[in-house]
């Protein structure tokens, strides 16, 4: 008599799980700073040349970006800001949030098929101090995610202190980096970026819909900043 009854088939082993701190090396990688000239992406065109990454300052006069890269010395070079986005792998936006959405839509084609990493904070001032605003796409890295709809947009750098970045006599830089994205090749690779500059360390914190509360976080540190005459930033525990 035969039977119908089939043998189970053993299940096929599961993948072990990826080491969330086993990041690519991403010292090959040319990195385009649009904003280089101002105080936070001079600052980060500064650490990460000084960590041995090629950089590119970007602005929307060439001159002044050559001008920059000349202070700064380690290699780094000046563009307007198409050439710099052009000649990238990596893109970091530290531009003011007033022209954040003017430059981005200016750079579309350029930027295409580029990894970009968003670090502006949409604040407003008044006498009270900084306060966070609400871009209508959510967020500063939503909405150039909106304007750049062929690159791979990521938030990152958010709350790093200018200060402490350009300080030639600061050798680390004492903070961890809120990385967020929709792809995780995308988040190893900026999380990887950071943990170039000595001192610090990326850490994924979700994807870009929540990016609106990391960049708002910027209003709270400036707060802290004011009261203990400090340079705050963050790290995250247990991870």
């Amino acid at each position: 008599m035969t039977s119908t009854s089939q043998t189970p088939q053993p299940e096929a082993p599961k993948k072990p799980l990826k080491d969330p701190w086993d990041l690519p090396d991403v010292s090959g990688l040319v990195v385009g700073v649009l904003g280089g000239t101002g105080d936070q992406g001079r600052g980060l065109a500064y650490r990460l040349a000084r960590a041995g990454q090629k950089v590119i300052i970007g602005s929307r006069a060439a001159e002044r970006a050559e001008a920059a890269a000349g202070e700064l010395g380690l290699g780094v070079e000046g563009a307007d800001n198409a050439e710099c986005a052009r000649r990238s792998d990596v893109v970091i936006v530290a531009v003011p949030w007033d022209g954040h959405a003017k430059t981005l839509e200016s750079l579309r084609e350029e930027l295409a098929g580029k990894l970009v990493v968003d670090c502006v904070n949409p604040l407003g001032f008044d006498k009270k101090g900084a306060y966070a605003l609400k871009p209508a796409e959510g967020s500063a890295a939503e909405q150039a995610a909106a304007l750049l709809p062929d690159s791979r947009v990521t938030a990152a750098f958010h709350h790093l202190s200018a200060v402490l970045l350009q300080d030639t006599a600061v050798e680390e830089i004492d903070t961890d980096v809120m990385v967020l994205g929709e792809a995780r090749a995308d988040t190893d690779l900026v999380q990887a970026l950071a943990a170039r500059i000595p001192g610090m360390r990326g850490v994924f914190a979700g994807r870009l819909r929540n990016a609106h509360q990391v960049e708002s976080l910027v209003a709270n540190l400036i707060s802290v900043n004011r009261r203990y005459k400090a340079h705050a930033g963050l790290r995250v525990t247990d991870v």
